[in-house]
């Protein structure tokens, strides 16, 4: 049993001005994304020209920022949203989602495929090996939080936190929607793929990390269980996520389109 040292979750103080870790992971995030996108530009055969990826970096922020913030309060915070409109400007108090920046970010880059002239499957494609890193980064954010705890566990990496050592589930979620879907996501996109398949896969490596995990994870307080004393929110939201997945994986390998992202002989 390891235990929590209990970080302080503000990096750095400027007078009234304070920053935190768990919004420089997003800074991270977006960074690493960006970077990886303008990598995959540059390479022979590729459709996209690095100066492309700037305009798309800018759609996907918005995305996530808004449909995460959105998302949360209509998700997990509703309650809260109700006796208080202004709740969802307070993104500073934190309350972030993945469902609703993942919704975000399609519906963000269904407007950048519209406004380039590009196929909305190949922009989806193009996005779906880019995400991974930052993942990893905002659970790590979870984890210096001291947020998204698992249950009690009696495993030797379990975290004594306030006197129960519970499962790092931030970090289970760190390792497999984050490191193990970066690694196999680029490993995949690296070499031409029917139309769809990035995207597909994308989405069913997530919501099996996710739905995994979630039977580990604590429900969030305000919510609890839905049913039988195990199955969350998450699950909810996650479970369409992998059934969309795998209809686009066979649809992809079906139809066997080839993607618009590269140049093909």
């Amino acid at each position: 049993m390891l235990v929590y040292p209990g970080f302080d979750p503000v990096a750095l103080e400027l007078g009234p001005l304070k920053v935190r870790w768990y919004g420089l992971t997003y800074l991270v995030a977006f960074a690493v994304a960006w970077w990886l996108a303008r990598r995959r530009a540059a390479q022979p055969g590729s459709t996209w020209k690095v100066t492309d990826v700037d305009d798309f970096l800018f759609f996907a922020m918005l995305g996530v920022i808004l449909g995460g913030r959105i998302g949360y309060t209509l998700f997990y915070g509703m309650e809260f949203w109700l006796q208080d409109p202004l709740y969802l400007l307070r993104v500073w108090e934190g309350g972030m989602s993945f469902h609703g920046g993942l919704i975000g970010v399609l519906v963000a880059l269904a407007l950048f495929a519209k406004r380039r002239g590009r196929r909305v499957a190949d922009v989806f494609d193009f996005a779906a090996a880019l995400p991974g890193i930052g993942i990893l980064a905002v659970r790590v954010g979870n984890f210096i939080n001291g947020e998204l705890w698992g249950r009690p566990g009696d495993v030797p990496w379990a975290m004594l936190v306030d006197g129960v050592a519970r499962h790092p589930t931030q970090l289970y979620e760190a390792l497999l929607e984050g490191a193990l879907l970066a690694a196999v996501l680029w490993w995949f996109t690296s070499k031409p793929r029917p139309q769809w398949a990035p995207a597909g896969l994308f989405l069913v490596m997530y919501a099996s990390g996710r739905l995994i995990v979630e039977f580990w994870r604590l429900p969030d307080a305000h919510i609890g269980y839905l049913a039988g004393g195990w199955l969350t929110m998450g699950h909810v939201l996650t479970l369409p996520m992998l059934l969309a997945g795998v209809a686009l994986l066979l649809m992809a390998y079906r139809r066997n389109v080839p993607s618009g992202n590269r140049i093909t002989a």
